[in-house]
Order: C-alpha cells, then sequence, then structure tokens
C-alpha cells in the first residue's frame, strides 16, 4: 500500500487522457524511481506552464505570450483562417507544417444534446476577425463527426454572406486505410467526395 502522497499523485494523473489507473500507478513508480533527475524537471516544467500560460485573445490558442506565436509570427499569411474545435486541433494541424495561414480555435462544437448552442462558441470573434476585411479563406477543419459537420454547415451559412472562400477538410478513405475495416459512415463519405481519376 503507498502512501495517501502517492496515491494522491497516481489519482490525480489517472484523470489524465490517455492515462487509466494503471498507466498512472506506473507512471509514478518511474517517477519515484528516478525522482532525483525526474522530479525537479518535472516540478520545474509544471510551474513554469502554471506561471507563463495564456490564451491568445486573437485565435483563443494556448501560448506563453499573448497574441500566441502563431498569431505573432509576420510569416503567416494572415489571409487565410483555419477553424478548428480545439486547442490539440491547431497543435496537430500545425504539427504538420501543412498550413501556413492562421488559426480560431472555437472551444467546442454545436452540440444538441449537451446544451452548447451558438452563443457558447467562440463565433461572434470569428465573424468580428472576418468582418475586420482581412481574411479571404476560412477553412472549416472540424473533426468528421455528425456534431463537427453541423458546426460546420451553420459556420458556412453564417460565413457565406462576407464573400469569402469556404472551404472544407477533405473526408473520407485515409491513407492506407482497407475497405473491410471502414465503418459505413467513412464509406458514404468517402463515396460522396468521390472525384475523377487524375
Amino acid at each position: 500500500m503507498a502512501s495517501q502522497e502517492i496515491e494522491a499523485l497516481s489519482s490525480t494523473l489517472a484523470r489524465l487522457p490517455g492515462l487509466g489507473p494503471r498507466s498512472a500507478r506506473r507512471a509514478v513508480l518511474w517517477l519515484v524511481k528516478n525522482r532525483d533527475r525526474a522530479l525537479p524537471a518535472l516540478l520545474d516544467a509544471l510551474t513554469s506552464v502554471n506561471e507563463t500560460l495564456v490564451e491568445c485573445a486573437t485565435c483563443g490558442n494556448v501560448d506563453t505570450t499573448d497574441p500566441c506565436g502563431i498569431c505573432a509570427d509576420p510569416r503567416r499569411d494572415a489571409k487565410s483562417l483555419c477553424v478548428v474545435e480545439d486547442v490539440a486541433d491547431v497543435w496537430a494541424l500545425d504539427r504538420a507544417r501543412l498550413f501556413s495561414g492562421r488559426y480560431h480555435v472555437l472551444g467546442g462544437k454545436l452540440s444538441a444534446l449537451d446544451g452548447i448552442g451558438p452563443e457558447d462558441l467562440n463565433i461572434a470573434d470569428l465573424l468580428s476577425r472576418v468582418e475586420g476585411g482581412e481574411v479571404d479563406e476560412v477553412v472549416l477543419a472540424m473533426n468528421a463527426t455528425l456534431e463537427g459537420q453541423t458546426t460546420a454547415h451553420y459556420l458556412a451559412e453564417r460565413l457565406e454572406p462576407h464573400g469569402l472562400r469556404i472551404t472544407q477538410l477533405a473526408h473520407g478513405l485515409p491513407v492506407g486505410g482497407e475497405l473491410d475495416y471502414l465503418d459505413e459512415g467513412t464509406l458514404a463519405q468517402a463515396l460522396r467526395a468521390r472525384r475523377p481519376v487524375d
């Protein structure tokens, strides 16, 4: 039986996404075994992030500066804006280094079941950014879920009067995917989005 403090640390880590109770216990055990070098570095990193973390007032990204590094980067194409549901989506897309524009984080997606309506998302700021006249294209990078697609459709309707180019990420077959392993929704989307062979 571990001490109350070690159990508390294990319980706290178990609440993190991707870590269950067993994985959290293994992480705590590793930290305890390597406490001389691992714990001080972890404590320093957590303290530093806790003291400096801010939400970007422009896009909603999380960084240690406001505006965030992406919004402040003069090499970014200010005319192209990618709208995502969450900060994790910004990080995933930016890690791929395929989009050179800027981002806008909605902070979720429309969901009638969860009681999340347009007023609960960062849509007003998105419309303000578009009305500023600097943006030419809005890329709707919503997740391929019913709620994500509902959100994308709602945003497209709200953005249409602004005369922008409105695009959406392609959905369908993943590269390397096999047809017999895909669900009906993915197959249906792939068939609807089919295109001529080059």
